[in-house]
C-alpha cells in the first residue's frame, strides 16, 4: 500500500483501497464485451450506407486506428496501472490542466454514450414487455448501479454472461452470410470518401477497450495482465467485425442495409423468417444492457480516480469499507449519465462521443511520445515497438489518425462536440484557478 500525495500536500486517500480481484480471461472478456456492445447492432447498416460494399474496408481502417492507440494505452498503463486511466496519462505529461480536460472529456463521452444505449435498451424493452422507454432505462441505471456497488467480480461475471450472448448473435450473423459469400463485389463503393467517412463513425464500435485500462486498480499484476487483454480483445473484434461486415454485404444489398434501423435483424431475418426479429431483440436487449454496464464500470472509475486525486469532489473517493468498490463514483455517473436519456438519434450520439474519443486519442498518443522524452528511466513492463531513437512510430501514426477521422466529422457533430469541449475548458479554468488560489 502507498499513500498518494498531491501538489497541495494533502493526504487524501489511499489508491490501494480498490480490490484486486480481475483475472486476464475475466479483463479480456470484460473488453471484449464492452468493444462487442451496441455500436455494431445498430452502426452496421449506417456504416453500409456510406461505405457501400468496401465497408469491410471501413470496419479494418477503424480496427487500425484503434489499435495504434491501443498500443499507447498498453505502455501507458504499464507505467501507471491507476484507475484514473487517460486523466493519469495526461496529467503526468502536460499537467494539472490538460489531465483535468482530458478526464472531463472522458466522462462526457461515457454519460453520453451509456445514456444513448440505454435509451436503445429501453426501446428493446418496451418492444419486448411493453411499459414506457424511459422507465426501462431508468431501472437499468437502478440495476446495474446495485450490481457494480455490490462488486467488481459480480459485474464482471454479468458482463462475461452478456457478452456470450451477444456473441452469439454476430455468430448468426456470419453463419447466415457464408452460402451468400462471393455473390456481390466487395470493392463497390459510393465514394471513397464515404469508406473514411464510415470509419469515422465507426469506430464508435470499437471503443471499449480503454475501459481495460481503467480497471487496471482492480486487476490482478495488472502491468502486465492489461497490456495482454487490450491486445488480445481488439484484434479478436477487429476480425469479428470485418467478417460480420462482409457477410451483412453479402446478403443484403448495402443500399438496403443504409436504411435500415434494425440491419443484423433483417440479414438474420433472410434465413431465419419474422423470428429473426424477436431473436435479435433478446440478443440486442442484452448487448445494449452489457454496453452500458461496462462503460459507466470505466466511467465510474476515472471519476474516483479524478476525485482521489483532488480534481473532483472528494466525497466521490469514497470506497464502500466492506465491499471495496468506489460506491459514490458509481452513483455519481449513473445519476449524471441517466440526464442525457432524452437523447435520441444514436448515430448523432454516437459521433459526439467520438468527437471526444478522438481528441483524447491525440492527447493519449502524444502523452506518450513526450513522457519517452521527460521520463525515460520510468520501468516499462510493455513499451510500443518501432522507434526512431526515443520517438516512437505508432504512437505519431495514432495521433495522425485520430485527426484524419476527426475531421470526417459533420458540422452539426462538431457544433455539439466543441460547445461541451468548451464547457469542459471553463470547468478546468474555474478549478484549477480555485487551487492556485487556495495556495
Amino acid at each position: 500500500m502507498f499513500e498518494v500525495k498531491y501538489n497541495s500536500g494533502n493526504y487524501m486517500g489511499r489508491e490501494s483501497e480498490l480490490k484486486r480481484d480481475l483475472s486476464l480471461l475475466e479483463i479480456t472478456l470484460v473488453g471484449i464485451g464492452d468493444i462487442l456492445g451496441a455500436g455494431i447492432y445498430v452502426l452496421m447498416g449506417k456504416a453500409a450506407g456510406l461505405a457501400g460494399n468496401m465497408v469491410w474496408a471501413s470496419f479494418l481502417f477503424a480496427g487500425f486506428t484503434a489499435s495504434l492507440s491501443a498500443l499507447s494505452y498498453m505502455e501507458l498503463s504499464s507505467m501507471y496501472p491507476r484507475a484514473g486511466a487517460e486523466y493519469v496519462f495526461a496529467r503526468k505529461a502536460f499537467g494539472e490542466r490538460i489531465g483535468l480536460f482530458v478526464g472531463l472529456l472522458v466522462i462526457y463521452y461515457v454519460a453520453i454514450t451509456a445514456s444513448a444505449v440505454a435509451l436503445g435498451f429501453g426501446r428493446y424493452f418496451s418492444n419486448i414487455f411493453g411499459g414506457g422507454i424511459l422507465i426501462g432505462a431508468i431501472s437499468l441505471y437502478i440495476l446495474l448501479s446495485l450490481v457494480m456497488v455490490y462488486g467488481i467480480k459480480e459485474s464482471a461475471r454479468l458482463a462475461i454472461l452478456m457478452t456470450f450472448i451477444e456473441l452469439s448473435g454476430l455468430m448468426i450473423i456470419i453463419y447466415v452470410g457464408i452460402p451468400y459469400l462471393g455473390t456481390v463485389n466487395y470493392f463497390e463503393t459510393p465514394s471513397l470518401s464515404g469508406v473514411f467517412e464510415a470509419s469515422a463513425l465507426i469506430i464508435f464500435a470499437f471503443l471499449g477497450f480503454e475501459d481495460i485500462v481503467r480497471l487496471s486498480q482492480e486487476t490482478k499484476d495488472a502491468e502486465k495482465t492489461t497490456p495482454k487483454a487490450l491486445l488480445i480483445s481488439i484484434f479478436f473484434t477487429i476480425f469479428l467485425y470485418i467478417c460480420v461486415a462482409v457477410a451483412s454485404v453479402s446478403v443484403l444489398d448495402f443500399q438496403v442495409l443504409g436504411i435500415s434501423e434494425i440491419p443484423l435483424a433483417e440479414v438474420a431475418a433472410v434465413a431465419f423468417g419474422e423470428k429473426a426479429f424477436v431473436l435479435l431483440s433478446w440478443i440486442a436487449l442484452f448487448s445494449t444492457m452489457n454496453t452500458v454496464l461496462v462503460v459507466m464500470l470505466g466511467g465510474s472509475r476515472i471519476v474516483y480516480g479524478m476525485a482521489n486525486s483532488g480534481s473532483l469532489p472528494k466525497i466521490l473517493a469514497r470506497v464502500h469499507q466492506k465491499l471495496k468498490t468506489p460506491w459514490t463514483a458509481i452513483c455519481g455517473i449513473a445519476f449524471f449519465s441517466s440526464l442525457f436519456v432524452f437523447l435520441g438519434d444514436i448515430a448523432t450520439v454516437a459521433n459526439i462521443a467520438n468527437f471526444m474519443i478522438f481528441i483524447v486519442f491525440f492527447i493519449v498518443n502524444i502523452s506518450l511520445i513526450k513522457l519517452r522524452y521527460t521520463d525515460p528511466e520510468r520501468k516499462r513492463p510493455f513499451r510500443v515497438p518501432v522507434s526512431i531513437g526515443r520517438f516512437p512510430i505508432f504512437p505519431a501514426l495514432g495521433a495522425l489518425s485520430a485527426v484524419f477521422l476527426f475531421s470526417q466529422i459533420g458540422k452539426e457533430v462538431m457544433l455539439y462536440g466543441f460547445f461541451l469541449a468548451g464547457i469542459s475548458a471553463l470547468l478546468v479554468l474555474l478549478k484549477t484557478r480555485k487551487r492556485e488560489n487556495e495556495l
